[in-house]
């Protein structure tokens, strides 16, 4: 039987504190530079910032404690010791220790001067309507980017002044890529503004998209339309998808509807509407 060890709140939240970049490379672990996150060498799918880590194989994440229990196989007090220091008397800081870095200001990605490679991979590898890609073009809330050829999804302000962009890669093979823009505010994410006060809530751009095409009836006039982005590291989390979060944000709704993804349905007030793949 393990034996039983004390801990305090004190111990325990001090311990769920600890800056995983330090502790990891005080234990040997090599770890590369992700933007603003850091990825382990033994496993790309992992990042981590500050006392956060985020795995985006298998979507789960959490604290320090969370991480040396998953990363190391430890138990709940084995994790705790190893992060107060254990018998070696290791000081570990807190990731608030650590001088956070001024953020970069938002600034859209260079456009290409046309976007053939985006209207390509839209259409035939995601089957979207060319019509709902020219519309969300014409709008510039959707463009290519020029040097790595991204799909790239602005969202607006209430002003029409883009605060939010994510980028997707057009590969057809491979991983994607998918990756917010830094500085990007997560209220205004790419969406679509209509008239009818119906609120319907996505998980992705391409979601969106795929339901413009399959069910255009009404639109562009109809509904207003928001995606809410799956993110790829700790802090960069989609906003709360909740009805209560996104009518606080639009007063104007009568009705929310939260439109999941699962598999190749999506999830649509109360009903299963068949998705593209």
């Amino acid at each position: 039987m393990a034996q039983y060890i004390h801990f305090t709140d004190e111990q325990k939240q001090r311990a769920a504190e600890v800056d995983l970049e330090e502790f990891l490379r005080q234990r040997g672990e090599k770890l590369l530079p992700s933007g603003r996150d850091k990825r382990l060498d033994r496993d790309h799918s992992v990042t981590i910032r500050g006392c956060e880590w985020f795995d985006h194989d298998s979507r789960q994440g959490g604290n320090a404690i969370s991480f040396v229990r998953w990363f190391y196989n430890y138990s709940y007090p084995e994790a705790v010791k190893a992060l107060l220091g254990g018998e070696q008397g290791t000081i570990y800081p807190s990731a608030a220790e650590r001088e956070k870095p001024p953020q970069k200001p938002f600034e859209l990605p260079e456009a290409n001067t046309n976007m053939r490679r985006i209207f390509a991979y839209l259409m035939k590898h995601r089957h979207i309507d060319r019509d709902v890609i020219a519309y969300f073009a014409k709008a510039k809330t959707l463009f290519e980017d020029s040097k790595y050829h991204n799909c790239v999804f602005v969202g607006t302000d209430e002003q029409g002044v883009p605060r939010h962009a994510h980028k997707r890669s057009t590969n057809s093979q491979g991983k994607s890529f998918k990756v917010n823009v830094e500085g990007s505010r997560p209220q205004y994410s790419f969406h679509h503004v209509g008239q009818d006060g119906l609120l319907y809530v996505f998980e992705a751009p391409i979601d969106l998209l795929s339901f413009l095409t399959l069910y255009p009836e009404g639109w562009p006039a109809s509904g207003m339309w928001c995606s809410a982005w799956i993110t790829t590291s700790p802090d960069r989390r989609r906003p709360s998808a909740s009805r209560k979060s996104y009518r606080e944000q639009d007063t104007t709704a009568v009705s929310c509807s939260l439109c999941i993804r699962t598999g190749t349905t999506i999830w649509c007030r109360g009903r299963p509407w068949l998705a593209l793949p």
